[in-house]
């Protein structure tokens, strides 16, 4: 019988992998031939898996009390009765380990990984899918919500995350219930709500390399039965561990200062009213230009070009180029300055059954950069040029979103309407010293640019309960996108020279209707296995190419992109609730792919945002917690995702080969893992001891589209490991940590310019220690 049950499984998996492969090189005709292979496929999963599995009246009589609750369908679930992928990330968890933004959240998501740079080049990417550029014309496909709202930029996920509560990662289209940018998945970021009972926390944190970290917090009810409040404050400083010789100072550091204070009003059992308004000011440093190598390997040939000049001029600076130098020689220290601020408004009106919820937001980032782009530090006979950039970001944002939850009943749903406006504001100036001989020549260009973009969307989604334990899922959201930019370059030069086009003055606009959707079904085997598959069409709107060096091709708009996804998941609770083992199997096809594709200008390579062609990511995510003793956990999370190129359209110009079908997107590696464990044991009647330890491993991953071969990053394991010794009467908590215990010095990204190979350094890139001491009240 146990064979003929494999037999079965195997030749419907099959089925269903031969179904979407036939269909790989095009787009499916219609959304109702896929909602029609899906519901072909549903019906002989669950025919087979009803009689396997029996309901166990045991596991529906226990009650975890580790269950987890999460949002990720718009209204409290269990987290194992959800039929979505998520991963979710504790705040105290993420505290402990000194991890205060969403990049520094990648170690524990293996779903997530991260492409590092400045403010305003950050870009997060889940199961290999992401759009990274510096246009304020183009979204991110990760969309990122803090409490509710849905923030425009991908340079606003580097703030500090104050007074946390946790991080839910939906992994996969969610673009019905989070939004028009949300077709990789989504980040929803949700801190800690006022309560009525008093207290709060003072926290000091020191660790290796001058790095401190003071937080407080303050809880209470202010007044009975109406009132109550929550005020964050949090300052931070980092000095850096990256030596740049020119200025004699340590780089690749911050210094950060908060807060975040919430009201929760409740004039009736029926009506909450939640006000949050929060403040973030951050100076930061980059490592600048690390060389690691003086030469360059070219795709696919992989012929290797050593670099006549590069060494010459690190000499001169006192440089060495190796895989272990943590020193740069930029003429000045890179800046970054930013301030994130934004205020909402969460209205729940309960009446009868249904829940009715109005979000309204306002958020802002005011940002400046000043960067030394080549990375050398003086004007020497030997230094090609020398090349400045400053730049100002000035963007707003107001949202609004009405939705409406119904109960439960043979059909529940949560349906919606929503508003999203931005204006972003730039300004860029790029200074430029040739040096020809004996002479030198300076020009500058300046481009000031402005995008708007609005957003109308009606959406929903509902659960057709067919019996008990079998239900439908059908979701939708119909999209109205507007976006328009206009762009002026002033400039010295009237041709191209080494990083400065001519003057140019520009604008565009672009309207589109569009939709994102979602269909599927789900099965309750018992109260301890769910399962579900479901379709998803992702969507992410049109963009424009606005950055400084555009030109009148980057005047026309790129296509939306949208996705087809399948998903099929199960999530079981083993042994009484002792083991949870959630798994997804999933396929992600994607047309219009918005990806930077190198261009040369003037000898200089740039990168343009381009529709690249069709890309798809498949694998499967394992994420598992073993409760081996009321005071013992360990957790297991594994991502085994394979994202290729499929069919790449090489645009005008392209700097580099465009022969990259079948090769791997960038930051896309094959594995990662992330192991957890933790112990809790009382020594006595006031004095607890818990013991934390984790290791997270990456594979190998390639860092450019253009797959040239030194820029392919090793793979690398980390271990870690906390202590916290707790006298509870006197609320003293004191936490030992120790990151990057194994001392394995790594590198995760790598670019290639200039002649040469660099990459930056992460804050654990040796072992460091640190240090807290929390006071509760």
């Amino acid at each position: 019988m146990l064979e003929h049950r494999r037999i079965v499984t195997k030749v419907v998996w099959e089925a269903y992998l031969m179904a979407i492969t036939h269909n790989a090189g095009t787009r499916l005709s219609s959304f109702a031939r896929k909602a029609a292979m899906l519901s072909l496929f549903s019906s002989s999963f669950f025919a087979y898996v009803t009689p396997v599995l029996a309901k166990d009246e045991a596991a529906s009589a226990a009650e975890s009390s580790d269950e987890i609750i999460v949002t990720a369908r718009r209204r409290a679930e269990s987290l194992q009765d959800v039929p979505i992928a998520v991963s979710v990330v504790g705040g105290d968890f993420l505290k402990e380990q000194n991890l205060n933004n969403v990049p520094e959240l990648i170690s524990f998501v293996p779903a997530i990984t991260l492409r590092p740079s400045g403010t305003k080049d950050t870009g997060l990417l889940i199961r290999g899918l992401g759009t990274i550029t510096t246009s304020p014309g183009a979204e991110p496909t990760v969309s990122m919500v803090l409490d509710g709202v849905v923030l425009a930029r991908p340079g606003q996920m580097v703030a500090d995350l104050i007074d946390l509560e946790r991080i839910e990662v939906l992994r996969g289209p969610q673009g019905t219930l989070f939004g028009k940018n949300a077709s990789a998945g989504v980040i929803n970021v949700i801190t800690r709500a006022p309560t009525p009972e008093p207290g709060g926390y003072a926290e000091a944190s020191y660790y290796s390399g001058d790095e401190y970290r003071l937080t407080g917090v303050a809880n209470g009810e202010l007044v009975p039965g109406l009132l109550s409040a929550r005020l964050a404050l949090v300052a931070a400083d980092f000095r850096g561990n990256v030596r740049n010789i020119t200025t004699g100072s340590q780089v690749n550091g911050y210094n950060r200062k908060g807060a975040r204070a919430k009201l929760l009003f409740t004039p009736s059992p029926d009506i909450d009213i939640l006000f949050s308004g929060d403040y973030l000011k951050s100076n930061a440093t980059s490592s600048g230009v690390v060389y690691i190598g003086t030469a360059t390997a070219a795709y696919p040939s992989g012929v290797v070009t050593q670099s006549t000049t590069l060494p010459l001029i690190l000499q001169a600076q006192g440089i060495t180029a190796s895989f272990r130098n943590r020193e740069s020689a930029s003429e000045m220290n890179n800046q970054f300055k930013d301030e994130f601020y934004g205020v909402s408004a969460q209205i729940d009106y309960r009446f009868g059954e249904y829940e009715l919820t109005s979000i309204t937001g306002y958020r802002g980032w005011k940002g400046s950069q000043f960067v030394d782009g080549d990375g050398y530090s003086a004007l020497t006979a030997r230094t090609p040029f020398q090349l400045v950039d400053f730049g100002t970001v000035d963007s707003t944002q107001f949202t609004q979103e009405i939705r409406l939850a119904s109960p439960k009943n043979v059909i529940d749903y949560v349906i919606g309407l929503y508003y999203f406006h931005s204006k972003n504001d730039e300004t860029y100036r790029r200074d430029v010293t040739a040096i020809a001989g004996a002479g030198t020549t300076s020009n500058f260009g300046f481009n000031r640019y402005s995008v708007v973009s609005d957003n109308y969307s009606i959406f929903g989604e509902a659960n057709i309960n067919f019996t008990d334990n079998f239900r439908g899922i059908v979701g939708g959201r119909l999209v109205r996108d507007e976006l328009k930019f206009v762009a002026n370059r002033t400039s010295t030069s009237a041709v191209a020279i080494t990083g400065v086009q001519p003057a140019f003055e520009g604008s565009g606009s672009k309207g589109v209707t569009d939709f994102a959707a979602r269909v599927g079904l789900a099965f309750e085997a018992s109260n301890a296995f769910n399962g579900y598959l479901t379709y998803s069409r992702g969507y992410k709107g049109p963009a424009f190419n606005v950055f400084f060096n555009m030109i009148a091709r980057d005047a026309i708009a790129l296509a939306p992109e949208t996705s087809d996804n399948f998903e099929l998941g199960f999530k079981t609770s083993l042994i009484d609730r002792k083991i949870d083992l959630n798994v997804a199997l999933f396929y992600d096809k994607v047309q219009n792919y918005q990806a930077n594709q190198p261009d040369i200008v003037a000898g200089a390579i740039v990168t343009r945002l381009i529709n690249a062609g069709e890309v798809s990511t498949r694998g499967i995510e394992i994420d598992a917690v073993a409760r081996l003793a009321t005071n013992f956990t360990l957790a297991a999370d594994y991502a085994h995702v394979i994202a290729r190129i499929d069919a790449f359209r090489c645009p005008v110009g392209a700097a580099a080969s465009c022969d990259v079908n079948g090769q791997p997107l960038p930051f896309a590696p094959r594995h990662k893992l992330a192991l957890r464990a933790s112990y809790e044991a009382n020594l006595s009647a006031r004095l607890k001891l818990t013991l934390n330890g984790n290791f997270t491993y990456q594979s190998r991953q390639q860092n450019s589209i253009t797959q040239t071969p030194f820029t392919i990053a090793p793979g690398y394991g980390l271990l870690g490991a906390s202590m916290t010794l707790s006298d509870e009467p006197s609320g003293l908590d004191f936490t030992l940590l120790v990151k990057n215990a194994g001392n394995k010095f790594y590198r995760s990204t790598y670019s290639q310019a200039n002649g040469g190979i660099f990459s930056g350094l992460p804050r654990d890139y040796r072992r460091y220690f640190g240090f807290t001491v929390r006071k509760s009240f």
